[in-house]
């Protein structure tokens, strides 16, 4: 039986519900693809970009507390966030989703 998202350390529900949204449904699929692959995912399925989300995530996979994150392993993180959200700001992912939402309701696409 595949782990649950909840099981990667500083994930819990809410997680669970963004990636199922984006299609990604256990822990071992977001360590096979990796912090910033999955990540993407999250933006490319409406989620807003959020830096704290972000380096939780990659802190998760680590295995360390969320809060470790510290000095200059978080400014390299921000770099790294700050290039995955190039192409998504906040109104684009309200958009997406909100579109998302729509279709779903119309019966044009299933939202997991």
């Amino acid at each position: 039986m595949p782990e649950p998202v909840s099981s990667i350390p500083n994930l819990g529900p809410a997680s669970e519900l963004a990636f199922a949204r984006a299609g990604i449904s256990s822990a071992e699929e977001i360590r096979a693809m990796g912090a910033d692959a999955a990540y993407l995912r999250l933006l490319d399925s409406g989620s807003r970009p959020h830096f704290i989300g972000y380096y939780v995530l990659v802190m998760g996979l680590q295995g360390r507390p969320w809060n470790d994150c510290k000095g200059e392993e978080k400014k390299v993180l921000r770099k790294r966030f700050d290039t995955l959200c190039a192409g998504f700001n906040r109104s684009d992912a309200k958009l997406r989703a909100d579109l998302e939402q729509t279709l779903s309701f119309l019966g044009v696409v299933e939202r997991p």
